[in-house]
């Protein structure tokens, strides 16, 4: 599964909620703490973001910032065959 994490600028958000409405996988919540401006932030609340970005589209304050883990090779590498 891929997994992805988010930062969120604090003072910058101003708590409009539309990244919890746009996250499908129902991973964001709003602090229970004020930013500088007054604002409750939003902030990760669980592991299982994958890194769709769609939080960071629709913030109007581009307040957040996606990060998305590579995937990792399972698969494993073969040695070449010997030619004779």
């Amino acid at each position: 599964m891929i997994r992805g994490t988010i930062i969120v600028a604090q003072d910058t958000c101003k708590g409009c909620e539309l990244c919890i409405v746009a996250c499908p996988q129902d991973c964001i919540e709003m602090s229970e703490r004020l930013n500088v401006r007054g604002y409750r932030y939003a902030q990760l609340k669980n592991d299982t973001c994958t890194g769709c970005v769609n939080c960071a589209l629709v913030c109007p304050d581009v307040a957040i910032t996606v990060y998305r883990q590579p995937k990792s090779t399972s698969k494993k590498i073969q040695p070449a065959a010997a030619v004779a």
